[in-house]
């Protein structure tokens, strides 16, 4: 593979050495493991993809997404229903924000970050057992779920899981035996907060506490444990490129930075919280709640340090609708004032749109929105 290092060109076949690169199963950790101090040249990215890349230190730190502390579910019906307004309005300006006492132990935080850690520490000998490209169910382990499909690779190795529907689920076994027991006992953790963060924003937007249960959200899981190692030149490449998410996100990170968050024109750091759960809502949620609540494009920066980045994303969307079932803005929340913003769509709409290209910026939102009358 030939490597980019300043002032050296060379014309070169990208998808012959992307190709090379996904079948030596060394991924991305086996690469920063090997020593290297340039990157191959299918990782660099175009000028106006980089023009904008800052250190953490360097992006918006002026500004920061919402802590919102979940201890107040305790509480009394008052006090709820402030905890509503507190998310319904990060929800309307951010699209991100942090919970604390969320009530998962910081023991079992701790456990799960080091087991997916422990997966990629693994020599690359026992990880490529697991590399394979099989989207969308059972367990696959890559560089990029994208990599074929993006105009330029970023600088991470994931191993992904999926959970539910059934028909998808990963079977016990095909788990990593290393991260298998904390893969699993953070599917439950996860969906607890997810289930409760649901009822939070269906009454935000003045539904019963159950709807977007309702609506399939907890029916589509997956958890995908990504890790950043060290990147030799991350002014040349990202983490991961800006995009947007489909539906709920609970993101556990350890204290590695890189995630930003677009608010408006600017970049703003996510700064890792210890014990702190990010979550990210995503475009269908934004469709079904017809903008009340927002989707924003969020990026990871190639990783800098020593330390890889570690962070495990659970992905809750709709997933125990039929093919041919439509959704779209919750008809509560259109009116004369509030007119429909959104066409419907069905689950397979959403998933053609993500698996025929890479990753990119609001695209589903892009897709469905109805054109304004003039």
């Amino acid at each position: 593979m030939a490597d980019v290092a300043a002032g050296v060109t060379s014309t070169y076949d990208r998808m012959k050495e992307v190709k090379e690169f996904d079948e030596s199963k060394v991924g991305v950790k086996g690469l920063a493991d090997s020593g290297i101090t340039s990157i191959p040249r299918f990782f660099v990215h175009p000028p106006e993809t980089i023009s904008d890349l800052k250190k953490p230190s360097q992006a918006c730190t002026t500004k920061s997404i919402p802590v919102i502390d979940l201890a107040h579910l305790k509480y009394s019906p008052l006090e709820r229903q402030k905890l509503v307004a507190e998310i319904k309005e990060a929800t309307a300006t951010w699209g991100f924000f942090q919970v604390i006492n969320h009530g998962v132990p910081v023991s079992v935080l701790d456990e799960t970050i080091n087991a997916i850690r422990a997966f990629h520490d693994q020599p690359q000998e026992v990880r490529a057992k697991h590399y394979k490209r099989q989207d969308s169910q059972g367990v696959m382990y890559a560089t990029n779920n994208d990599l074929y499909r993006a105009k330029a690779a970023t600088w991470h190795d994931s191993l992904a899981v999926w959970l539910s529907p059934e028909k998808v689920r990963a079977k016990e076994e095909e788990i990593p035996e290393i991260c298998r027991k904390e893969v699993l006992a953070w599917e439950s953790h996860a969906t607890k907060v997810a289930e409760a963060l649901f009822e939070l924003l269906s009454e935000g937007l003045g539904v019963e506490a159950g709807r977007f249960k309702e609506l399939g959200f907890l029916g589509g899981k997956a958890l995908v444990g990504h890790c950043y190692p060290y990147c030799p030149r991350p002014d040349l490449t990202l983490g991961i490129t800006s995009h947007t998410d489909s539906g709920l996100t609970v993101l556990l990170q350890n204290q590695v930075a890189g995630l930003q968050v677009k608010h408006g024109d600017e970049w703003v750091n996510v700064k890792p919280i210890p014990g702190a759960l990010t979550i990210n809502i995503g475009d269908s949620i934004q469709i079904i709640s017809n903008d009340n609540y927002i989707s924003v494009e969020h990026r990871v920066l190639a990783n800098p340090c020593k330390e890889p980045r570690i962070s495990i994303v659970m992905f809750f969307k709709v997933g125990n609708r039929g093919d041919s079932e439509y959704f779209g803005p919750l008809e509560e929340l259109v009116s004369a004032e509030k007119p429909r913003l959104y066409r419907k769509f069905t689950v397979q709409d959403l998933q053609k749109n993500f698996y025929s290209k890479g990753l990119d910026s609001k695209s589903i939102i892009e897709q469905f929105k109805l054109p304004r009358e003039a």
